[in-house]
Parts: structure tokens; sequence; C-alpha cells
């Protein structure tokens, strides 16, 4: 895909931004400042401008970061990993039928705190800096004006996804994999174009090429450099390759190789397998589901 000077330049800065945030967890030497959903709404917002992510500027501040304060709150519960992912999961569907928003990485900055065990505060402290600085940039650029407001998440849509999240958690919770019951950017994903019309097994291919692709490219890139601030700079141009090869635009790509950052051990050597796993499950889905309601669509056409 060719770039205009703007998009070489937003490209650029959101690059930049997210380096900003993955140095000073360094500096700070906090890895619960390295929030991965922020790298995919720094691309959602400042380089792609998604009319659905930006029409209200406000939320890109309310939704992600409560949507944190609850799985943090969530985490310091004695309950279950996989209670916790379809407990917080519940609560956070609530919280953005209540702000009337469907910003998908807020699922994520959600899971986040369960995922890495957060127990600092440091991390709210660092999600709400981060959203309101994304907010703040949002309102600079202005091209949220432009934009037209975003449905709001319809009741089948929340059925569907909380049918989907309980059998994906209870299946790996089966099979002794709990460990597998989040995985952030894939639910994302399924979020967006669950809120499709049309959702097709070419679209669902590009796409699982590049959520697995980017989560092999975070592996071995950390495999390869221990360095945070090192293994970001080097995955994050690998990763905008792999989604210019494919000509698509998938913010949720960017958060791979950060969640390949602050996974623990266990999490780390399993991301690509779980990626491919999960990105089938949902996504393949997804597909199947869009197909059945257009069958049904034609057939009640017909009679």
């Amino acid at each position: 895909m060719h770039l205009s000077t703007t998009e070489k330049r937003n490209y650029l800065i959101g690059f930049i931004f997210i380096i900003f945030m993955v140095a000073t967890a360094t500096l700070l030497h906090d890895m619960e400042i390295i929030l991965p959903e922020i790298g995919a709404l720094t691309a959602g917002t400042w380089i792609y401008q998604n009319g659905g992510w930006i029409n209200q500027p406000v939320k890109i501040f309310l939704a992600p970061s409560g949507t944190a304060i609850i799985g943090f709150l969530i985490n310091q519960l004695t309950i279950g990993y996989a209670e916790k992912v379809l407990l917080g999961l519940l609560l956070m569907l609530i919280l953005l039928r209540i702000l009337h928003s469907n910003l998908a990485p807020s699922f994520a900055t959600g899971l986040l705190p369960i995922i890495i065990n957060a127990t600092h505060w440091s991390f709210i402290v660092a999600i709400l800096l981060f959203t309101l600085m994304l907010m703040c940039g949002v309102f600079i650029q202005g091209s949220y004006k432009q934009t037209s407001p975003s449905t709001p998440i319809q009741n089948r849509h929340m059925l569907i996804f909380t049918l989907m999240a309980i059998i994906w958690v209870g299946s790996v919770w089966f099979f002794g994999f709990s460990q597998m019951a989040a995985i952030p950017p894939v639910m994302v994903v399924f979020f967006e174009v669950l809120q499709k019309p049309n959702y097709h097994w070419k679209m669902a291919t590009k796409h699982f090429i590049a959520l697995v692709g980017a989560a092999t490219i975070g592996v071995l890139v950390h495999l390869l450099f221990t360095s945070w601030l090192l293994s970001t700079a080097i995955s994050l141009p690998l990763v905008f390759v792999l989604l210019q090869i494919l000509k698509i635009n998938l913010p949720a790509a960017f958060a791979f190789p950060l969640l390949a950052l602050v996974l623990p051990t266990s999490m780390f050597h399993m991301l690509p397998i779980t990626a491919i796993i999960a990105t089938t499950f949902f996504l393949g889905s997804m597909v199947v589901l869009k197909k059945i309601k257009l069958s049904y669509q034609i057939e009640s056409n017909k009679s």
C-alpha cells in the first residue's frame, strides 16, 4: 500500500509514542507500565484514524481506563484464573454498554492486569496517563469531527460474545490450558468483526496470518533481544511490513509484540501456538455464523 506523507508522519509519531511508553517502563524498571493495547489503540486512533474508535474522543480515555480498573480489581479476588477472565469480560461488556461505546481494545486493557497479575497502582496510573494522551492526540488531529456516531453494542452481539467467551474459556480450562483463556488481541478482532454485517474466509485468513505472524514476530525478536526497548523498536516495523504485504489495517496486530514482553514465561513460549488456536476458533466461528445469518436472510427474502 502506498503511504502518503501524512500517513508516514502518523506512523512515525505513533511508533515513537509506543517506544516512549516502553522506554519509560525500562527506566523505571516497571513491567506493568508496558501496556500492549496502547499499541493497538495508537494504531487505531492516531495512525489509521478508525472512525468507530475516534468519533467520541473522551471514551478513548473512559472505556479502556474503566475496564483496566475492573480487571485490576478482579485480579485481587481469590478465584481461579479462568473465572477471573470470564467475570472480567462480563463486567467489561456491561461497562461498554453503559458508556455506549464499542471500543474493542477496552477488552484488552481489562484483561491485561489479570494476565500479568498486576498488583501495583503504577499499572492504573500508566493506563490513565497514556489513554489521556491518546485522547488529546485525537482532539488535536481533529479527524473525529468528520466521523459518524458509532452504533452502540447490540444485545445479540453481547450474547454471542459472552457465549463464545464461555465456550473458549471452559474448553481451555477443561483441557488443562487455562493460561490460554485470555488472548487480548484476538478478542479485540473478534469483537470488531462481530459487529460487521459480513465476514468472509478471505479476510479471516488475512487476519489469521496477521495475528499469528505478529505473535511469532514478538516472541522471536524478544528471544533474540532481551531488551524491552530494542525488541519493540525492531518488532513494530516488522509488523508494519507484514500488514503492508497483506494489504490490511489491523491495529490489534501491533499489540502482540508488546504482549510478548510482559507475559509470564509459561505463556510466552506458547504465544504463537495459542494465537493459532484462539484465532482459528474465534474468527472461524465468526465466518460460519455470518454465513448462517446470510443464508437465513436469503431464505427469508424468498419466502
